[in-house]
Formats: structure tokens, C-alpha cells, sequence
């Protein structure tokens, strides 16, 4: 007696392959991914703020390309980060910076009674279309993973990256004005992007690191 196969959510999904910090998508198609920060915009002065505004207009009027600006929020856990200002308060020797942990540790539990912890982070996605490898129909179906890719994979991979190569290096320019920084995800950062996307439940209360490399309260005159 034969098992029928089941239809995997695999299936269901846009993505091929990663390869080669790109993700290649079932219809040929393929995807660049940078990770940027952000601009505290309310903090900048009036005169920051419109230098900001124009930079950014310059750098959306040099886009011959199209690009997709991605936001994702994820929920933190901070447990970890409270017990280790607990405990630093604990060992602290200082009496004045006891009570500069206490007040800090309390004011931290009363930010987070009535409001959520989020994570932010910034992508910039620029596309590589089937256009651009001599197919007139980009049209995808749900049903477009049982189909073969139009090409092999090394050679869309060529094309791929002599289209998406320069257009990285000109928006990481652009953004530089901006004081910013853009890396490209690589493939392992690629997966836990895509993994945070499909499994937004499974990814949030995530717990913050408490790996600090600045003192939560520094000595001096108090």
C-alpha cells in the first residue's frame, strides 16, 4: 500500500536556493539583502534634520534601479539583562552605586510593565528580475517550486552578481552620506532572515545578550 506524499510548506515558498550570500528564487529570479542602522531623527537638531531629508531624497533620486526598504520587529526578552544588573548590584561595593543600580533596575521593570521591548532592523533588498536574463514572463504561481529553474544555478549566479554587485556598491555609497552603514547579509544571515520572516511567533521574545562591553553605571564623582 502506496503513502500518499504530502504537500511540504516547502513548496509553497519563493525560494530556490541561497548561494553565495544571493537568494535565488524558484522562478530564476535572485535577491541582494543589506543590513543598515538607523537615524535618531528626533534628537538631530533642525539643521541635521533637513541635511538628513535632502541626503535621503539625493539618494532615492540616484536609484535607476528599484530597491525594497524592509522593516522587521521582534520582541525581546529581557530577563537576562535584569538579572545581570541585579547581580551587579549585588557585588557592587559602592553604596552610592548600589543604589544608582536600584533605581536604574527599577526603572527598567517599570518601562517594560506597560510597554513591549522591540527589536528594529533595517534592509535595504535590491532585486534581480528574470528580465534581466532574456525571459519576457516573470509571472511566479504557488505551484511554480515543482518547475525546474530556467537555467543552472552557477550560470544565473553569474548574471546575477555582474547586475547586483554594482548596484550594492552604489547604495552602500549613497547611505555612507547618510552616516550609515550597510553589510551584505551572507548566507547563513540570509537564512535566519527568511526563518524570522516565516516564523515571526517562533523568533520574538527572543532574549537580549548580556555580553556588555560598556559598565552599566561607571565610577566618578556621583
Amino acid at each position: 500500500m502506496s503513502v500518499p506524499i504530502r504537500a511540504s510548506t516547502q513548496q509553497f515558498l519563493e525560494i530556490e536556493d541561497i548561494i553565495d550570500d544571493l537568494a535565488i528564487m524558484v522562478d530564476g529570479s535572485c535577491a541582494l539583502i543589506m543590513e543598515t542602522g538607523a537615524v535618531n531623527f528626533g534628537l538631530l537638531s533642525k539643521d541635521e534634520q533637513e541635511a538628513i531629508i535632502y541626503s535621503f531624497a539625493a539618494f532615492l533620486n540616484s536609484l535607476s534601479f528599484p530597491v525594497q526598504i524592509c522593516i522587521l520587529s521582534k520582541r525581546m526578552d529581557i530577563s537576562d539583562y535584569l538579572t545581570y544588573i541585579a547581580q551587579s548590584q549585588a557585588t557592587q561595593k559602592s553604596e552610592k552605586l548600589k543604589e544608582k543600580l536600584a533605581s536604574y533596575h527599577q526603572f527598567i521593570l517599570s518601562l517594560v510593565k506597560d510597554n513591549q521591548v522591540l527589536e528594529k532592523r533595517f534592509f535595504i533588498v535590491i532585486p534581480f528580475s528574470t528580465l534581466e536574463l532574456g525571459i519576457k514572463s516573470s509571472g511566479r504561481s504557488l505551484v511554480s517550486k515543482s518547475k525546474k529553474l530556467p537555467y543552472k544555478k552557477d550560470y544565473i549566479l553569474e548574471r546575477a552578481k555582474a547586475a547586483l554587485y554594482p548596484k550594492r556598491d552604489h547604495v552602500t555609497r549613497q547611505l555612507s552620506r547618510l552616516g550609515l552603514k550597510a553589510i551584505q547579509l551572507n548566507s547563513q544571515a540570509l537564512v535566519s532572515f527568511f526563518y524570522d520572516i516565516y516564523n515571526p511567533e517562533s523568533s520574538e521574545g527572543e532574549r537580549v545578550p548580556i555580553d556588555v562591553t560598556q559598565p552599566v553605571v561607571t565610577g566618578g564623582r556621583l
